[in-house]
């Protein structure tokens, strides 16, 4: 099924303002203690190391709610002079507090959030024998960690919001999940609207089955974008992300976690991924001297990004008309409505296949490689044998370079499927070789 797209207009990004309850007291340090707790009427909040982070109580009103009334949360914000907050995690955001009477404090060793009859709406939930007493931590990064006071390790937590992200992710924090682990999957999910920080429809989640992994952003269950798998420097449809000179990113993929991480080598610059309520994945950053924000970068980027814009076999390409263009060797599927711009049904082969050695392939270069949902891997072997294992499979339909660390290339994937979702790029692409019949 093809994806869709919102209406999007890049420069047009909204960046929200909410009706804000202000809080001018802090507390002394960034810890909250076993017999210390914050209440929306304190006016209290937590300033993490660096005066980067802040986290405590917030309203919003929307006007289009049901009962018209305030909604309160529980949240961390960057904390800055300005009225415009940018907010990176909500700890209660689809049970918020109808009422100014709200606490956070720490029960049975765990955070707990209550209500003006005392009911928690909110809590870590943990199990388990520990050592008392328990403290909560705002950390440099803006991470909220709940930890045994006893623990010597201080990169050791018993509960941490890192673990579960909202609509941003900051450096440091993962997206992905841990192997063999009851842990929840790692994913952003958009605010409702600007105003409206409860489960929007967008989310941004990794692929993390199999051996080739690449970034999905979902419009409920309708898959929209597709970010191309990871290719030991970049996912391979964000060719730009080799060009972020200060962003340091990450993939970790061994026996015990599949993720992506980022880090920001400028210590004067903040960075941040969110997924907005408008379908954009943004990368937006500031610097400590100058708070205005930045939309450093965005996608879907533009009508090539749509997911199967030009169904199996075609790919999209910006520069001509029309956009949609058949691989060599194949032709429309339904010429008819591939000449009304309904290229949905995508190519077919213009000569079957020998399967042999007879057939041939077709290097296309600069490439957005196909979805990977069909495709093999295999890590120890190179273009060379790749060719030959493809080769001597009837049903494989492309191969590639798995790794394009090393400049040369290394290791293998192979698809055995139709090829969709493919685009083409000026530069930073990579070669895709299609198996074509020799009369082609």
């Amino acid at each position: 099924m093809r994806g869709v797209i919102p209406n999007y207009h890049p420069s047009c990004t909204i960046f929200f303002v909410v009706l804000l309850q202000f809080h001018h007291d802090v507390f002394s340090i960034n810890t909250l203690s076993s017999n210390e707790a914050l209440t929306i009427s304190s006016n209290k909040t937590l300033v993490s190391p660096g005066d980067v982070f802040e986290l405590g109580f917030f309203k919003t009103t929307t006007s289009n709610s049901q009962d018209g009334t305030d909604r309160w949360y529980l949240g961390i914000w960057y904390k800055t002079t300005s009225d415009q907050r940018t907010y990176v995690w909500v700890a209660n955001r689809d049970n918020p507090l109808h009422s100014s009477i709200g606490t956070l404090k720490i029960s049975h060793a765990n955070l707990v959030l209550l209500d003006q009859s005392d009911t928690p709406v909110w809590s870590t939930n943990l199990t388990g024998v520990v050592q008392l007493p328990v403290t909560a931590e705002l950390l440099d990064n803006g991470n909220f960690v709940l930890r045994d006071s006893k623990t010597k390790d201080l990169n050791r937590f018993m509960w941490q919001s890192f673990d579960f992200p909202v609509d941003t992710l900051l450096p440091e924090m993962k997206l992905g999940r841990k192997l063999n682990s009851p842990e929840n999957e790692k994913i952003l999910t958009s605010w409702k609207s600007p105003t409206d920080p409860s489960s929007g429809d967008y989310s941004f989640i990794l692929e993390t089955e199999g051996f080739i992994h690449e970034f999905y952003l979902l419009k409920n269950e309708l898959t929209v974008y597709r970010s191309g798998p990871w290719n030991g420097v970049r996912f391979n449809g964000i060719p730009k992300m080799q060009n972020w000179s200060y962003i340091v990113n990450s993939f970790i993929d061994n026996k015990e976690e599949v993720a992506y991480t980022f880090q920001v080598n400028n210590q004067n610059i903040h960075t941040r991924f969110r997924m907005s309520s408008t379908g954009y994945l943004q990368v937006i950053t500031w610097t400590k001297t100058v708070p205005q924000r930045n939309m450093f970068w965005s996608f879907p980027e533009d009508t090539c990004d749509v997911y199967k814009m030009c169904g199996p076999y075609a790919y999209c390409d910006m520069h001509t008309t029309p956009m949609c263009n058949c691989i060599k060797g194949f032709v429309p599927k339904n010429a008819g409505r591939w000449d009304l711009r309904d290229t949905s049904g995508g190519c077919v082969r213009s000569s079957r296949l020998s399967c042999g050695e007879g057939d041939g392939f077709l290097r296309m270069s600069q490439m957005k490689l196909p979805e990977t949902s069909e495709a093999a891997v295999d890590k120890m072997i190179g273009l060379k044998e790749c060719k030959e294992k493809c080769v001597r499979d009837c049903n494989c339909t492309g191969f590639a370079n798995m790794d394009i660390m090393n400049g040369g290339g290394s290791g293998c994937v192979t698809w055995t499927g139709e090829l969709v979702d493919m685009r083409n790029y000026v530069a930073g692409g990579q070669d895709l070789y299609v198996k074509v019949a020799a009369a082609s």
